[in-house]
């Protein structure tokens, strides 16, 4: 399910952008802010796994984790959340991928598809976008 399929009906939706430092420490920070601004959401807890997956991604695989730096986008709607991070771009593309058993890591591309309705990414070398949509109505 696209993003555009989501908040097309209904309301005009919030939309919220902030840039942030590439460095780790500012997962907290981003989880945080998404937390504010999506109070009340019934599947917040989801959500600020995936904002956290996907910020995490962008400081270690990008030039964000680099002494660049990341965006993250908040979409909300009366019938859903989006998520996205864009970063500074990277070498390979973005993939999910099975991990190891034992592997400390892997997972989080794979952890966003589970528990999101869809994800997608757009970007190349230069720059890329990775954007989770959450679908449920509000109470």
């Amino acid at each position: 399910m696209s993003t555009a399929m989501v908040f097309a009906a209904g309301p005009v939706p919030l939309f919220w952008r902030r840039s942030f430092p590439g460095v780790p420490e500012q997962a907290r920070t981003v989880r945080r802010f998404a937390a504010c601004l999506l109070d009340g959401c019934p599947y917040l807890d989801d959500v600020l796994l995936a904002a956290d997956e996907l910020v995490v991604n962008a400081i270690r695989h990008t030039k964000s984790g680099e002494g660049g730096t990341f965006t993250v986008e908040v979409m909300r709607g009366a019938n859903g959340v989006a998520v996205s991070v864009a970063d500074q771009g990277g070498p390979g593309g973005v993939v999910v991928r099975d991990a190891g058993e034992l592997d400390e890591s892997g997972r989080g591309l794979k952890t966003v598809a589970s528990i999101a309705a869809s994800w997608s990414w757009h970007g190349n070398e230069d720059g890329r976008t990775v954007t989770a949509v959450f679908v449920g109505e509000w109470l």
